[in-house]
């Protein structure tokens, strides 16, 4: 995976600082398209049934401890494949969380957005074994001990469970010690944790356009 473009001063030792990250980038998309040759010869079966709705995630910055990311491939009710990057973290604190949904013609009242906000007065939002189905992820990152290229099926610093054994053998993978992203903007198909905590949550429908970002 390439930055597209570097921190203008070199990162202390064992970091690696990126201005701007992009986390479905040229590798995972390789790696995509070789899991998806890998389904279609009876390989890997993706077996968690999504919705075929993108939501949004922002947040002001969100540190973790424990971080994975491999590409995968999730499927409709339908059967149809969806092409995703897998990003776990172990412990996580999210600052000023976003979450959006917004469906398109809805009969007879037309756009209808969803929206949640939590962790915007001190407390940040607290998820533990997070795990993140997305298409598309921007902001400005910073890791610690940072591997990329490793094989998907041996990584080990993510949630409990995730890596080993769920990344398809041979194909590209990455992980770190810790993360740290400011000004998150993410596209995703779904998310669970085991625990999540939302401090100062509120959650509102409306008419309208109304997304995160």
């Amino acid at each position: 995976m390439e930055p597209t473009s570097p921190e203008d001063s070199p990162a202390p030792e064992s970091h690696t600082s990126w201005r701007r990250f992009v986390l479905f980038s040229i590798p995972a998309g390789a790696a995509i398209g070789g899991i998806l040759v890998a389904m279609a010869g009876g390989a890997l079966a993706a077996t968690f049934s999504i919705s075929s709705q993108e939501f949004k995630i922002s947040a002001d910055e969100m540190t973790g401890t424990g971080f994975a990311q491999f590409g995968w491939v999730n499927a409709t009710v339908r059967d149809e494949p969806v092409p995703s990057a897998v990003a776990g973290i172990r412990e996580a604190e999210i600052v000023a969380l976003c979450q959006s949904v917004l469906t398109t013609e809805f009969p007879l009242i037309g756009n209808v957005s969803l929206m949640l906000t939590a962790g915007d007065d001190g407390t940040p939002v607290q998820a533990s074994d997070l795990v993140i189905d997305m298409d598309q992820m921007d902001g400005n990152a910073e890791f610690d001990n940072i591997e990329i290229g490793r094989d998907a099926s041996t990584l080990d610093k993510g949630p409990e469970g995730l890596g080993r054994g769920q990344g398809h053998s041979s194909l590209f993978g990455m992980q770190s010690d810790s993360i740290v992203i400011e000004d998150l903007e993410q596209t995703a198909r779904a998310a669970s944790a085991g625990t999540f905590r939302l401090h100062n949550l509120s959650l509102g429908v409306s008419l309208g356009d109304d997304e995160c970002f």
